[in-house]
């Protein structure tokens, strides 16, 4: 039987896994491509209406979170992302 960190790190290998496989290959090179131009990813998320700008803010972080997924190592996305669950439990 694992134990709580083991189970959130199988879970997170997992998940990460997922999100490969999901943008793996040209049809997922294009989906990403789009979803990063949408959500702004590498572009300025102001806007001088607050609302607006909340509403830009969580997009980014939406497509900011696939990449990490894509991009990161186990430990690295561990360090980001499960030391987070282990300290909201």
């Amino acid at each position: 039987m694992l134990n709580p960190i083991e189970r959130i790190k199988a879970y997170l290998q997992r998940r990460q896994t997922a999100y490969q496989t999901t943008f793996a290959g040209p049809a997922g090179e294009l989906v990403l491509a789009d979803i990063f131009k949408f959500c702004r990813m590498y572009k300025s998320t102001f806007h001088p209406d607050p609302r607006v700008a909340a509403a830009l803010d969580g997009r980014r972080e939406v497509a900011l979170r696939i990449q990490q997924h894509l991009k990161l190592t186990d430990e690295q996305l561990w360090d980001l992302v499960g030391r987070t669950n282990i300290d909201n439990q």
